[in-house]
């Protein structure tokens, strides 16, 4: 039987926490159905016995505390909610516990803005790691020894794992299900509790907001202008030159204070307008194409798929339900 220790961090996100409680013990009733025993040795672990979740709203009972477990086979640590730093701050106990968990053989999962109390145990340094899209600036600006993997909604590596943004937690469960119990049950557990299983990345639902949590001013105004700019076509010799800067030492500190070259953040801004324009105008593509500064169809359906991981059709299809119906 395998012991799986979900942690309940003061003010982590109730949905996160109870629904990786019930996927995983309804998989034990899958067992118990079948006349087996159960598979799963499933406890709330608490830093307290009572912890308030979700800004107050809801308080958990743990079934124990860190002191009572002294081996687990899996940790899960829930999303967190609020300010990531002073969630970190609140949780720090978790810390050498998780730590020492994982170097005697124990796996560890984190859940969406889990990912922050992962990283902040030192255990993801140099390793892949999913967090929410929205968190992307703040996280890379407090981890950057960390390989943060934006479009990914699962990472597996070493033993442990981590999943993207909000409900995709549930994925992340369900493989961990698949691994432990087989992919029979990993199917059940899916259609039962009616989840599309095997999503692979989370690019559709990312909106593209640049990185601006630096204090680089000429790349900031560069960042700017192509902002405002994204139709025309933008040159690096073109923002070096309106900055003073040489194009070698432009490019050198755009991709320090995005993480993105200046071509990739170019094409993300007008790939960002192209979805709005998908989402709500009843334009034909190419049209889209050339407003926010194609020409070259083929390109840009290129670029479209790779950032967004649908074609613009597909796109289209799935967020612009009047033009679909069209």
């Amino acid at each position: 039987m395998k012991h799986i220790s979900i942690l309940v961090p003061k003010g982590a996100i109730l949905g996160s926490l109870e629904g990786t409680r019930q996927l995983f013990t309804q998989v034990n009733q899958f067992f118990a159905a079948k006349g087996q025993p159960p598979l799963f040795r499933v406890q709330l672990v608490g830093l307290t016995k009572e912890t308030p979740l979700s800004g107050g709203a809801f308080t958990a009972h743990a079934d124990a505390v860190l002191a009572d477990v002294q081996k687990t086979d899996l940790i899960v640590i829930p999303a967190l909610d609020g300010d990531l730093r002073l969630a970190i701050e609140k949780n720090r106990a978790f810390i050498p516990w998780i730590t020492d968990q994982y170097r005697g053989g124990s796996e560890v999962a984190s859940l969406c803005l889990g990912a922050f109390l992962l990283a902040s145990t030192g255990l993801l340094k140099g390793r892949q790691c999913a967090t929410h899209w929205l968190a992307t600036n703040d996280f890379r600006q407090l981890f950057p020894d960390v390989n943060l993997v934006t479009e990914r909604i699962i990472t597996d590596e070493m033993g442990i794992y981590s999943s993207g943004g909000a409900f995709s937690y549930l994925n992340l469960i369900l493989y961990l299900i698949e691994k432990y119990a087989g992919r029979d049950i990993a199917v059940l557990s899916a259609k039962v509790f009616a989840i599309e299983i095997d999503r692979e990345t989370q690019s559709p639902f990312t909106i593209f907001q640049g990185q601006k949590e630096h204090e680089d001013e000429p790349v900031k105004k560069a960042q700017e202008f192509i902002e405002k700019n994204f139709q025309d076509k933008i040159t690096i010799d073109q923002l070096a030159d309106m900055h003073a800067l040489g194009r070698r030492n432009l490019e050198r500190r755009f991709k320090k204070a995005t993480s993105n070259t200046v071509a990739e953040y170019i094409q993300r801004v007008k790939i960002e307008a192209a979805k709005k324009n998908l989402e709500i105008s009843q334009k034909n593509i190419n049209e889209i194409m050339y407003d926010v500064g194609y020409s070259d169809t083929k390109a840009f359906r290129t670029i479209f798929k790779k950032i967004t991981g649908l074609s613009p059709i597909e796109y289209r299809n799935k967020y612009n339900k009047v033009a679909a119906v069209a």
